[in-house]
């Protein structure tokens, strides 16, 4: 059962690219369309370096205690110098949100650029979706960007900031205690797993003011997200049987927080 107690920070970016407009017949070496192109390429192959936080690195492992031996040692090689490359390149490929908890992200999602076929436009941007792991600063992080790109022709936009870094949720809490509790009577079998969501929620308003933050929700079909079932998916969903048990869940939780001092 994860919960979350700390998560990336949006920082999503605009890159620009501004050239010649003019006929299609005629190719133009300053082609917007183009460079803005090369841009975006480069961001999607960059491999940023692996950040562990005390959630993330609680979270795998106590992870590998419950997992395959091989999955397990995978984990585990995470820390290791001389396994560490290879445990990242595999996650990547097949747990690519695991891989996402491990550094701060980099995804292109929206491309804009040219209003006909036969035309060369003289602008063309992207927007980059990026999640700063914890402890990164934004500054130094467009700079790196910048040297990523490597072409200062290209026009590197920060968009607005809708919130600021803040501490993960501690571990050491009573309702912390209780998650873990409660857990153990109502999904037997499993254990609590502190976690960095790789998206981001009302949480970091809270914590920015001391509010310790935990986030759950119902358990999930593990075989849903390769499927299309994911969240954000046009297919998204959860389990019936989860939902009526998540709800339990929280009662038994709020129950016994109130009955705590």
């Amino acid at each position: 059962m994860n919960v979350a107690t700390t998560e990336k920070l949006p920082s999503r970016v605009i890159l620009r690219a501004e050239g010649t407009a003019g006929h299609g017949s005629v190719p133009l070496d300053d082609n917007a369309v183009a460079r803005v192109s090369a841009a975006v390429a480069k961001l999607a192959a960059w491999r940023t370096p692996m950040k562990l936080n005390d959630t993330t690195r609680t979270y795998f492992e106590r992870l590998s205690t419950v997992s395959t031996p091989e999955k397990a040692a995978r984990y585990n090689s995470l820390t290791h110098p001389e396994r560490s490359a290879e445990a990242q390149e595999y996650l990547r490929l097949h747990e690519p949100r695991h891989y996402s908890m491990l550094r701060t992200s980099v995804t292109p999602t929206i491309v804009r650029g040219g209003y006909r076929m036969n035309v060369i436009p003289s602008e063309a941007e992207a927007t980059i979706d990026v999640r700063l792991a914890p402890g990164e600063t934004p500054d130094d992080f467009l700079a790196e960007m910048k040297r990523q790109i490597a072409d200062d022709s290209i026009i590197i936009e920060p968009m607005n900031r809708e919130r600021e870094p803040t501490p993960p949720s501690r571990l050491d809490t009573e309702v912390f205690r209780i998650l873990e509790q409660k857990q153990r009577e109502i999904y037997p079998g499993a254990i609590t797993l502190p976690a960095m969501l790789t998206g981001a929620t009302d949480m970091a308003f809270l914590r920015a003011r001391g509010v310790q933050c935990y986030g759950i929700g119902p358990a999930i079909d593990v075989a849903d997200a390769p499927k299309g079932y994911g969240a954000h998916s046009d297919r998204e969903r959860i389990l019936e049987a989860e939902l009526y048990r998540f709800v339990r869940f929280n009662y038994e939780v709020v129950k016994s927080i109130a009955a705590a001092q």
